[in-house]
C-alpha cells in the first residue's frame, strides 16, 4: 500500500501530497511529528528503529515518530502511531515544531517540518518488531552523556528535537 505525506511551506502551511517515498527521494518538506514519552521517574522512552527501516535502521530515536496522512490531524496521527509503534496511548501536548534536513548515505533524505509532542506514562510498551527492534527509559543525564560519546548511534531528528526540548525544560 502506497503511503502519503503531506507537503507544507515554511510555515506548515499544506501546499500537496506526495507519495512518502518520493518525498524522501527528491527531499520535499513535509509535515512530521515527533513524541517524547517520559516516566513519574523523569526517564524518556526512547527506541531503536527496526532493521528494515528505510532509513536510519538499528538507530535510537524518541519514543515514536511519522507523518501524518493526508486527511488526517496532527492530533489524530500522533496517538494512532503511538499505539501502532509502541503499543499504548496516553494525553500527548504539542510543545515546539522546527524544521531540518539530513542526507542519508542509501541516497534518500528527510526534509521535515516536525511538530514535537511530550507525554506523560508509566507502563511496558508492547512494540510493533516491524517498527521497533529495542526500547528502553534513559534518564536525561544518561541520554546527554550517550549522545555525547556516540552521536552516530542516535538519528538526527532526535538529536536537535532533544537539544530544543532541554532548552525549553531545562537540563
Amino acid at each position: 500500500m502506497k503511503e502519503y505525506v503531506i507537503l507544507v511551506d515554511e510555515e506548515d502551511n499544506m501546499i500537496g501530497t506526495a507519495e512518502k517515498i518520493n518525498a524522501h527521494l527528491e527531499p520535499k518538506l513535509h509535515r512530521a511529528f515527533s513524541i517524547f514519552i517520559v516516566n513519574s521517574y523523569g526517564e524518556l522512552l526512547i527506541q531503536q528503529r527496526s532493521g528494515n527501516k528505510y532509513h536510519c535502521p538499528g538507530l535510537w530515536a524518541n519514543t515514536c515518530c511519522g507523518h501524518p496522512r493526508p486527511g488526517e490531524s496532527l492530533e489524530s496521527a500522533v496517538h494512532r502511531r503511538l499505539q501502532e509503534e509502541m503499543g499504548f496511548d496516553t494525553e500527548l501536548e504539542e510543545i515546539f515544531s522546527f524544521t531540518y534536513y539530513c542526507k542519508f548515505d542509501n541516497g534518500l533524505a528527510e526534509m521535515e517540518y516536525d511538530h514535537v509532542f511530550i507525554g506523560k506514562w508509566d507502563g511496558t510498551p508492547i512494540i510493533n518488531c516491524e517498527e521497533v527492534a529495542d526500547y528502553k527509559w534513559v534518564s536525561k543525564d544518561f541520554l546527554k552523556k550517550e549522545i555525547e560519546k556516540k552521536p552516530e548511534i542516535f538519528t538526527t531528528w532526535f538529536k536537535v528535537a532533544w537539544e530544543k526540548l532541554l532548552s525549553k525544560i531545562g537540563g
